[in-house]
């Protein structure tokens, strides 16, 4: 399947390369022989879309390599740092452009009146159109973050070469400067476009929150299997669109025998892989059902929490017995809690010594 994917995708990059390197070679030639540096700097940006096609073809047979030694989780990260390399190519195109542009409209340029620079532009657009379904149909069925950057700089190209016309048909027509003007709003729109692949790729690369989807559905699996409890401490990475990996932990009753936790365990693991394609680990955290004390003492925990910040949460609630009881939990806090880790731990820990001869041992974790 990541085969034909990878196929699917090099297939688009490969149809992109040749008619970026068409439409790049018409433009160029149209632009210097006629004075239009909006139609001059439309080609630079096909000549620079010519290498996003040549990154992406790189990263999706990169990305296809398999998992070694110096790369245990594979290399399909490849394909952020080839979006991350077509936002850099957008960022300085549209510096390239502005500088340009600039120097256009208050230096004055040459401007012809050629018909078959508008035939040339004309194409240019219905071949990005193209270009752009071509890559948003092959990401959508290859899953490839590089092709979706790629279909938003063809669209932007669309919008460039517009542009483009415009600026040269009202500077042929009136000797106003609009090419260059048509060229600084283009490279400021170009830019932000690149701004915003740049924040994708990074978030990505950075590793940005895991599909509210999948953790919902990873979720729902754990609480479906029979004899779990409950869950906590849920984490998702990736190294890739098909190389998810996730820890939890399930809350099991601490009267299971070890062999039976551990097939629980097991069975989760392999549902979670087979269905959600998910590579999960689980952790069993025994829970002593019907300790009156513990379940009073986790309430009151639970009560002083809500007075803290709403969100907190109190799990792997135990009791240590001896010559002091020890009330041994974990404290989940959302990341937006303002409060620090060690003003909350303090404060929980004096709310417990008010319930009595009671030692607290308690960790606080961001979630």
């Amino acid at each position: 399947m990541q085969a034909k994917k990878r196929g699917i995708g090099t297939a688009a990059a490969a149809a992109g390369l040749t008619i970026n390197l068409l439409l790049a070679g018409a433009k160029i030639a149209a632009g210097f022989l006629t004075g239009l540096i909006a139609v001059f700097a439309d080609g630079l940006n096909n000549l620079s879309d010519c290498g996003s096609c040549a990154v992406v073809l790189v990263a999706l047979r990169l990305s296809g390599k398999p998992a070694d030694r110096e790369h245990p989780y594979g290399h399909q990260r490849t394909e952020y740092i080839a979006s991350l390399c077509i936002a850099c190519l957008i960022l300085a195109l549209s510096v390239t452009l502005l500088k340009d542009s600039v120097e256009s409209f208050f230096l004055g340029a040459r401007a012809e009146q050629d018909l078959w620079v508008y035939l040339v532009l004309a194409v240019s657009v219905a071949a990005k159109l193209f270009l752009f379904f071509l890559y948003r149909h092959a990401a959508a069925r290859a899953d490839s973050d590089s092709l979706r950057a790629a279909s938003v700089d063809s669209a932007c190209d669309c919008l460039a070469t517009l542009a483009a016309a415009a600026g040269a048909l009202v500077t042929q027509q009136t000797g106003f400067p609009a090419d260059g003007v048509a060229g600084i709003l283009l490279s400021l729109f170009i830019a932000s476009q690149g701004v915003k692949l740049l924040k994708e790729a990074s978030s990505s690369l950075l590793g940005k929150a895991p599909d509210p989807a999948l953790v919902a559905a990873l979720k729902a699996l754990v609480c479906a299997r029979e004899g779990a409890l409950g869950l906590h401490d849920l984490r998702v990475y990736s190294y890739g669109k098909s190389r998810i990996f996730a820890t939890v932990h399930i809350e099991l009753d601490a009267a299971l025998s070890s062999v039976a936790a551990h097939e629980i365990a097991d069975a989760v693991e392999r549902e979670a892989r087979e269905r959600l394609g998910v590579d999960l680990t689980a952790h069993c955290d025994p829970v002593v059902l019907g300790d009156g004390e513990a379940e009073r003492l986790k309430g009151a925990v639970e009560e002083e929490l809500c007075k803290l910040y709403a969100g907190l949460d109190v799990h792997d609630f135990r009791l240590v017995r001896g010559a002091k009881t020890k009330l041994v939990f974990e404290v989940g806090v959302p990341y937006d809690c303002p409060l620090e880790d060690g003003e909350i731990g303090k404060r929980i820990s004096g709310a417990v010594a008010r319930l009595g001869d009671y030692v607290c041992d308690l960790t606080v974790e961001r979630k």
